[in-house]
């Protein structure tokens, strides 16, 4: 099959992931290897175009054709890989499972182990691996409690920033790689110490540098623009930010000169009340040209002075007289009500009589006999205690305690019938003779 790009696609499109179709594809590409250069391109371009797995089969046969190369010594597809290898294999491992990341990773220790691409190419594809890796953790979300505000949002003025520090990343990623592997091809070439090979080996790897040097130029020409568009937007940013600087300076100026005339205003306007209420020191009259001080020490003295004592009406109470209205009878005393707790009749206490009449003769003594109780009983007098007595009870009724010596005296001598009516005097004689 001859040589041209759709038959190369077509070769990419049938490709599969067992180790025939990898070895087959392999040989047939390493065949045509004058063309190695177009066959990088294509590859990439396909790679690009693919899924996972797919990208995965496409790293697989670019790692078979370089190992075969450096076996056979044939640096053109190592000279085609070097400059894009880092890309590629970057693409195959963003967005890949964990398994065919893994895999690739194998793939990339494999290269080192073997020396098959230069150190600064091999050291620029585990950069970019790393990066993606980097990236991809600090992209996870907390986890169950973490704050879901622990990150700062960026500010509006540094985010147009973002991409194209983005831009200049990738592009530095791609030029140092074709750079590096640009100028070791050169200085090998131009070596002096080294032997000139054959004029075709020699104008092969003539070629192959032309290629090296073309895309290590077009890989710096695009970082330079993307830095290039970084530093102007910087430049706008700087000069927007040194414009508000000069704005925010005039501003602090106008401010402060502001404050010291209020303050100024504000000093003046204390002095001017100070001396309306300091006042005259000697005469009454306002000291205009009084210091700050007398000020102070005048309105000391003022508050220290002891001020008169205000008039106050005498607390005394007016006599009765005065209140009382002329031809006022006088009041008349209140019989104090006298109440019981059982609920018996109140006997009113009544004032002794001292002009009662004394008996004419004490009643005579009834001899002892049959009717000398009931007698005694009967001639008891009833004697009402004075007011002034102590023995007094609750109800106000007083009683005279009888002592039977003094009542019973006048009864040793004389007749004990005398004072009685006839008829009973008799009644009674009868009654003691029947005894």
């Amino acid at each position: 099959m001859a040589y041209t790009d759709d038959a190369v696609r077509a070769k990419l499109s049938a490709l599969n992931e067992t180790q025939e179709s990898i070895v087959t594809v392999a040989q047939w590409v390493m065949f045509h290897r004058r063309h190695a250069d177009r066959t990088a391109q294509l590859w990439m371009q396909r790679l690009k175009d693919s899924g996972a797995n797919k990208r995965l089969n496409l790293v697989y046969l670019a790692n078979e054709v370089a190992q075969q190369s450096k076996a056979r010594r044939k640096d053109d597809f190592l000279l085609a890989f070097s400059p894009i290898i880092a890309e590629a294999t970057a693409t195959a491992y963003k967005g890949a499972t964990h398994e065919v990341q893994q895999k690739l990773r194998r793939v990339v220790e494999v290269w080192r182990q073997r020396q098959i691409f230069e150190l600064p190419i091999q050291e620029a594809v585990e950069t970019r691996i790393d990066d993606l890796d980097k990236a991809r953790s600090s992209g996870k979300k907390p986890l169950l409690g973490g704050s879901l505000f622990s990150g700062s949002p960026t500010p509006k003025e540094i985010q147009p920033l973002i991409p194209l520090q983005t831009s200049v990343s990738k592009a530095t990623n791609t030029s140092e790689p074709a750079f590096s592997a640009a100028t070791v091809e050169y200085e090998k070439l131009t070596d002096p110490a080294t032997a000139v090979p054959t004029p075709p080996v020699h104008a092969a790897r003539l070629s192959a540098l032309v290629k090296l040097l073309a895309n290590a130029e077009g890989a710096v020409t695009e970082s330079i623009k993307a830095r290039t568009a970084l530093v102007d937007t910087l430049e706008k940013m700087l000069r927007s930010n040194r414009e508000n600087l000069v704005r925010e300076e005039a501003q602090l100026t106008e401010v402060t000169g502001r404050k010291a005339t209020i303050e100024a205003k504000k000093r003046e306007v204390e002095d001017s009340i100070m001396r309306g209420l300091s006042g005259d020191f000697g005469n009454g009259s306002p000291a205009v040209d009084a210091t700050p001080e007398q000020h102070l020490e005048s309105t000391r003295e003022s508050a220290s002075a002891d001020p008169d004592r205000p008039h106050i009406e005498e607390l005394t109470p007016p006599p009765v007289e005065t209140l009382t209205p002329t031809g006022t009878p006088p009041p008349q005393p209140i019989e104090p009500t006298i109440t019981t707790t059982t609920g018996a009749d109140v006997i009113h206490e009544q004032p002794p009589n001292h002009t009662e009449p004394a008996p004419v003769a004490p009643p005579p003594l009834v001899p002892a006999g049959a009717g000398s109780d009931l007698l005694s009983s009967l001639s008891m007098p009833f004697g009402r205690p004075h007011a002034g007595s102590p023995n007094t009870n609750g109800s106000g009724a007083k009683k005279r305690k009888i002592d039977q010596r003094e009542e019973f005296a006048g009864f040793g001598s004389g007749d004990a019938m005398d004072g009685l009516d006839d008829d009973v005097a008799e009644m009674l004689r009868k009654d003691s003779a029947g005894f």
